[in-house]
């Protein structure tokens, strides 16, 4: 039950729910280009980043000083069809746009 709170709890957040299908759109995302994208500081990204790889649906890859985040793969049904009930929402997701320094 703890599980599934945790992941209906991180939903409850525009903010997260526009980053997530950020990321679904576009596969793998360093998190300076989501900062770019989303024209948010540093410290709020990294803490919606945070409660969605805690509720299982996204990993990290360290690579340098930059981290880039992907939806965990396999993901469980009930992650995936949250993914695609997302799709349906009417939100404002940003292109995007590269913001990182050419050392990736």
């Amino acid at each position: 039950m703890e599980i599934f709170l945790k992941t209906i709890g991180s939903l409850n957040d525009e903010t997260r729910l526009r980053i997530l299908n950020f990321i679904d759109k576009n596969d793998e995302v360093c998190v300076c280009d989501i900062e770019t994208s989303f024209d948010m500081i540093q410290s709020r990204i990294s803490r919606h980043l945070k409660i969605l790889k805690e509720a299982g649906f996204l990993k990290v890859d360290r690579r340098g000083r930059w981290a880039y985040y992907s939806i965990r793969k396999p993901l469980d049904e009930f992650r995936l069809s949250i993914l695609k009930e997302i799709n349906y929402l009417d939100m404002n997701v940003p292109k995007l746009n590269q913001g990182c320094v050419n050392d990736k």
